[in-house]
């Protein structure tokens, strides 16, 4: 079992590393492959359970993007059977159609899904989020916070949705549909340790890479965390 971890000299803003590092915590049997720009990825000739990538810098998405465009018939494959991929913040803009900037130049991107992405770099958006995963996998409530720059415009019947919120804003402000879902291969722009804050998300990412009942690392207290944080953010959006 294999958890790669893209770009962690780069993807780790607001805590995200934690992500990939609780996984371990809950996994110890797993092997932790972290990719750094100068490195071949594991994926490339190789079977892996999990690819993971989070927050990073604008130029940082740019490195990426260019780094993973020689591999993105390889990407595509994995993603059609079913490897599972994590990304977090602004990590699921790399695999969109393209970036665009505010001048109107645009960054072309890895194409995976008919979303594009669009900088404001000027203003950054604040939100607390609460929502349930798309029921046509499961229902399951998620909450969090975004910080971002950017934000995913496009049909929102063209790419089958992560999650619908009934607090916080989506993709871009004018929706309630976040993230990206395609097999297994899960978008989130929510920022920070998100399965820290989403424990039975990580079960049920374990059983995804064929953990057979899966157990949480202090199961018993991130449980309670994230039930007092659920009841916290349902009381400030009057639910």
């Amino acid at each position: 079992m294999k958890i790669e971890v893209l770009f962690p000299e780069a993807a780790n803003l607001f805590g995200d590393c934690w992500n990939y590092r609780y996984l371990k915590e809950c996994m110890p049997e797993a092997e932790l492959i972290e990719t750094s720009f100068g490195d071949t990825p594991a994926f490339a000739d190789g079977d892996v359970s999990l690819i993971y990538m989070g927050a990073m810098p604008e130029s940082a998405q740019e490195r990426a993007i260019k780094k993973l465009m020689p591999y993105r018939e390889r990407i595509v494959e994995l993603v059609e059977n079913g490897t599972v991929f994590l990304m977090t913040a602004n990590a699921g803009e790399v695999f969109c159609k393209y970036i665009e900037n505010e001048d109107g130049t645009r960054v072309e991107a890895l194409g995976l899904f008919n979303l594009y992405a669009k900088r404001d770099m000027m203003h950054r958006h604040n939100s607390t989020v609460l929502g349930k995963l798309d029921n046509h996998f499961m229902d399951m409530d998620i909450v969090g916070f975004k910080a971002e720059f950017s934000q995913l415009h496009g049909l929102d019947t063209d790419v089958e949705a992560l999650a619908q919120l009934s607090y916080g804003t989506g993709r871009n402000s004018e929706t309630k549909v976040e993230g990206v879902k395609i097999n297994n291969f899960f978008s989130t722009s929510i920022v920070g340790p998100f399965l820290l804050m989403n424990p039975l998300f990580v079960k049920y990412l374990m059983e995804l890479i064929g953990v057979e009942n899966p157990k949480l690392k202090h199961e018993e207290i991130i449980m309670a965390a994230y039930e007092k944080r659920l009841k916290d953010i349902k009381k400030m959006a009057g639910k």
